[in-house]
């Protein structure tokens, strides 16, 4: 080939650039489509037990995201899908309540016994609350659990619970604030996006970093 008719040095530079931002693309439009596809299941399948991730508490009376959550939480256990609920979350420094504490009182006002819950106390963020819960599930003998938290948190709680050994399927909620608007949807599904993919990369959790109101 002659030299003066081949590709140049920059032709190879924009090229490798142009096909590693094509990769890039590829991968955060594969990673939300993933985001929004989990986020359509609602596995039912009966599990050791449902874990309801955690999200804000006023002394002691949940959020209108997290009564969503426990509200599909009561659901599932009426219907049969496990025989414990798990409630996960931690507190902040001047709080009277873990979330966790406030997700199971608020169960045993509304038709949950309370010996079919259990409170896991641990975490300010996801994976660190997951972490607790895997401790308490594997303690127990257990091994499967049926994730409940918002759509767009679906496929990366999910990820985090394989990671840390345990067998997880997700219901999520489809009620709430969160998913009432198509516009809140959208951010949060971009937000999932970023943290999950931080978390791949890192193994580290993403919620304050991204700004997510998930566990």
């Amino acid at each position: 080939m002659d030299a003066r008719t081949g590709p140049t040095a920059g032709n190879w530079v924009r090229r490798i650039v142009f096909g590693a931002v094509l990769a890039l693309v590829a991968v955060i439009g594969g990673t939300a489509f993933r985001v929004w596809q989990v986020a359509r299941e609602n596995d039912r399948t009966p599990a050791d037990a449902i874990v309801v991730l955690g999200a804000a508490q006023y002394n002691g009376k949940p959020s209108e995201i997290f009564t969503a959550r426990l509200e599909k939480a009561r659901q599932l256990y009426a219907a049969g899908v496990s025989k414990t609920v798990i409630t996960a979350g931690g507190k902040k420094t001047r709080d009277n309540f873990t979330e966790a504490t406030a997700g199971a009182r608020w169960l045993a006002k509304h038709g949950v016994p309370e010996s079919a819950t259990l409170p896991v106390g641990e975490g300010n963020d996801t994976l660190r609350s997951l972490r607790a819960v895997a401790d308490q599930v594997k303690a127990r003998g257990w091994r499967s659990v049926v994730l409940v938290s918002d759509p767009w948190h679906s496929y990366r709680s999910r990820t985090m619970s394989e990671d840390l050994g345990l067998e997880a399927w997700t219901a999520p909620t489809h009620s709430g604030p969160i998913v009432q608007e198509r516009s809140t949807q959208v951010r949060y599904i971009f937000r999932e996006t970023g943290a999950l993919l931080f978390y791949e990369l890192t193994k580290s959790p993403a919620d304050d970093l991204f700004g997510t109101t998930m566990g």
